[in-house]
């Protein structure tokens, strides 16, 4: 873990119906979707429901009883309860339907977006000060060239883009994702925002990594609210596209059915790492999409659009990781490539740096080293390609060679002529196929 991260500050739960600066019908409306649909009566589960502290969950029950959509049932709950129990009016019930109708989302009330603007501040990814032992450690399983750390470090400390670029099979993706160990904190995601009314749901479990926490009694009158729990406290998140991205998947995601929003992938990854691995394999060319990326590369901010066409900003507070294979020159300009702050090549490895992952993903895969073996490898097979490396090239000869002795039956073993075998699946010849 990165110890010299600065301390995250958590979101302060807020302690008064006045503190939560939403609209008072939104709120009315989401506790009543949620009576309705959860069929819940009680104050403590409904504030566990929405996300808020018991304190104000029943400043938002009394103002529906105000208004005639909830009542008490005169009834405790079970035995040894003192809690009332709660239901929706005949009324309650049909302004429920109405509002689902408008919107079908309930449950946790949402975050202001101004208020998550000043979340995000306090949890930057450019807070965070990277040391070389963290990201040392985070790299250890690979062999990497003696400078290229030397680059990584100040990028990721930067929180800025980085473009990687070189070869295939030369780690590129598994740098990103040592990088991403490397950030080692967590933050807190809202699990939904509100702008202009419209409800924006942004905690996604496929994304967000959710830490462990305390389990409390939820009978419990006074509850231990350490941080607003309308977020959740999470590792820094990781988004990772290839070649699907597209260009709407950078847009709100509108659901016609149930009339709600859900965030876009570069706001989920808001305060962590955005990774466009393979750029130039998506359908759009990269120009295109980095042009998509401008303002916010530049001016930390992003715009949204609703449906009605609106727009809004949003903090881009992520550090976007593009890797290619392709030379930055024959897909960029030179204005998208000013934009990117940060452009390092990765190599593959020297002759000394292959044989340590030749030596090191032989033990991992139990496969014993056979010198003569490396030698017809080191001097016949790689000048015919001139002495080329690639990092994945020990990974696929070795599962080659095991592949043809657990077929032939023969226990693992390493020989020039199984060399030979795996070498001939690693590359296509170059000819005419007649047809």
């Amino acid at each position: 873990m990165n110890m010299q991260t600065t301390s995250v500050i958590a979101p302060p739960a807020p302690k008064r119906l006045e503190d939560m600066v939403l609209p008072r019908t939104m709120m009315r409306d989401i506790v009543l979707k949620t009576m309705f649909r959860n069929n819940t009566n009680k104050v403590t589960d409904l504030a566990h429901a929405i996300c808020l502290p018991i304190v104000i969950t029943q400043e938002l029950v009394d103002l529906g009883r105000s208004h005639g959509l909830i009542e008490a049932m005169g009834t405790r709950g079970e035995v040894g309860s003192s809690e009332m129990n709660y239901q929706l009016t005949d009324s309650g019930k049909a302004r429920a339907l109405d509002a689902l109708s408008q919107s079908e989302y309930f449950g946790p009330m949402p975050v202001p977006l101004s208020a998550y603007r000043e979340q995000v501040k306090r949890q930057s990814i450019r807070n965070i000060q990277m040391t070389r032992e963290a990201l040392t450690g985070a790299m250890g399983h690979l062999v990497l060239p003696d400078d290229l750390i030397s680059h990584l470090g100040p990028a990721v400390s930067a929180g800025r883009s980085i473009l990687m670029y070189g070869p295939p099979g030369n780690g590129k993706s598994s740098i990103s994702n040592g990088i991403r160990a490397a950030l080692g904190d967590r933050i807190f995601v809202p699990r939904a925002i509100e702008y202009s009314g419209q409800v924006i749901t942004v905690y996604d479990p496929i994304v967000h990594s959710a830490a462990e926490s305390d389990i409390e009694d939820p009978t419990r009158l006074r509850r231990n609210n350490r941080f607003d729990t309308r977020y959740v406290l999470c590792d820094r998140p990781t988004v990772i596209t290839g070649g699907e991205l597209s260009l709407n998947m950078l847009d709100l995601v509108y659901n016609p059915t149930a009339r709600t929003y859900q965030a876009p992938l570069q706001l989920k990854s808001t305060g962590g790492l955005f990774i466009v691995d393979d750029l130039g394999r998506q359908a759009e060319p990269p120009q295109k999409l980095v042009n998509r990326w401008i303002v916010p590369l530049e001016e930390n901010k992003d715009i949204l659009a609703l449906q009605s066409g609106e727009k809004f900003e949003v903090p881009f507070d992520t550090l976007v990781i593009f890797s290619t294979n392709f030379h930055p020159n024959e897909i960029f300009d030179k204005a998208a490539l000013r934009r990117i702050f940060f452009k390092i090549k990765i190599d593959g490895p020297n002759q000394q740096d292959f044989l340590k992952i030749f030596a090191m993903v032989a033990r991992k895969k139990q496969m014993v080293l056979d010198e003569a073996s490396l030698v017809h490898l080191l001097k016949t097979k790689y000048p015919t390609i001139d002495n080329v490396y690639a990092n994945y090239q020990p990974v696929f000869l070795i599962d080659q060679m095991k592949a043809i002795c657990d077929f032939e039956g023969w226990p693992y073993k390493m020989t020039p002529d199984l060399v030979d075998r795996a070498w001939a699946n690693l590359f296509v010849r170059d000819e005419t196929i007649v047809k």
